[in-house]
């Protein structure tokens, strides 16, 4: 029994430990072969067609990450409790509200402190905001692909 066998085995999730030990686990073999053929590409002149097969597998893994957190984000998504499942609106609703000071009420400030001659509050930092609002953005289209499936539920 290895190490990544207790983690899932004594994980409290019970079937939700077993699909990410499950994802886990591919994701491990895939890489270990990975990097075999890897590592053979670097020493030494490839065959095209080794090549290829690289390719595929690369390909694979990525393919095989990406399920897994598509596995993990359900995993939070289905949870009861607000610290697991809560995570992601409370970040949207903080860029929505910076974004609202920064394009609204910044300006209002500033426009008010001209006309009443004090020192207007300074500009919030936007590449770390844009950044993590472009990340949340792009996460939205799965909710895009729930509406025209038109699956319902507390969202």
């Amino acid at each position: 029994m290895g190490i990544l066998d207790w983690f899932v085995s004594s994980s409290p999730g019970g079937a939700a430990g077993q699909i990410a030990g499950g994802a886990i686990q591919g994701l491990m073999s895939g890489a270990g072969a990975l990097a075999r053929d890897i590592r053979t590409a670097i020493t030494g002149k490839v065959d095209p067609e080794v090549q290829a097969k690289i390719d595929l597998k690369l390909a694979e893994f990525e393919n095989a990450a990406l399920a897994g957190q598509v596995e993990i984000n359900k995993i939070e998504a289905g949870s009861s409790n607000w610290f697991v499942a809560g995570w992601r609106p409370a970040v949207g609703w903080i860029c929505a509200f910076a974004l609202g000071y920064q394009f609204i009420g910044f300006s209002l400030l500033q426009w008010t402190a001209a006309v009443w001659k004090f020192q207007s509050p300074p500009p919030l930092e936007l590449d770390g905001l844009i950044t993590i609002l472009m990340a949340l953005l792009g996460l939205s289209t799965l909710r895009t692909v729930e509406k025209v499936q038109e699956v319902t539920g507390n969202h």
